[in-house]
């Protein structure tokens, strides 16, 4: 069996011609947006309804929701309000998602040329990347690529 890849982007700090052809280059066939708020005026070209349209006609792209992938409001604004600091944020979503039991929301097979969607400009500070961490974790043999 060959190795599956999952990729993740974020689009803040990128326009729209920088993150379509990313997601285009990269052969991405679906985008599981796993943000809370994926209606927001400040989304831009990535507003949900627009999103859709878009990666259809650019990417020839699924577009998929996976709100139990996101974290909860509590846990985003207390980071936000910097109640908590990013080490706290980290356990309390790795929490989250752990009890949420994710794994079961999904398939290996639908992550395969997947790509997580959120806001961040990097994976570093971001839940995208502890959520593919964790299905890494869950399903093995997936390949993570931070677009």
């Amino acid at each position: 069996m060959t190795g599956k890849k999952l990729y993740t982007i974020g689009f803040t700090q990128k326009d729209a011609s920088e993150f379509f052809t990313k997601l285009k280059q990269a052969g991405v066939t679906k985008v599981l947006d796993i943000r809370l708020n994926n209606v927001s005026q400040l989304a831009g070209f990535t507003k949900r309804d627009d999103l859709v349209f878009f990666l259809r006609e650019i990417c020839n792209c699924d577009y998929r929701h996976v709100l139990d992938f996101a974290p909860t409001k509590e846990i985003l604004d207390a980071y936000k309000k910097k109640q908590i600091d990013g080490i706290e944020w980290e356990r309390r979503f790795s929490e989250l998602i752990r009890a949420r039991k994710i794994e079961k929301l999904i398939t290996p097979e639908e992550l395969d040329n997947a790509c997580l969607l959120c806001s961040e400009p990097t994976p570093e500070h971001c839940h995208r990347r502890l959520v593919a961490e964790y299905l890494q974790e869950k399903f093995g043999n997936i390949e993570i690529l931070h677009l």
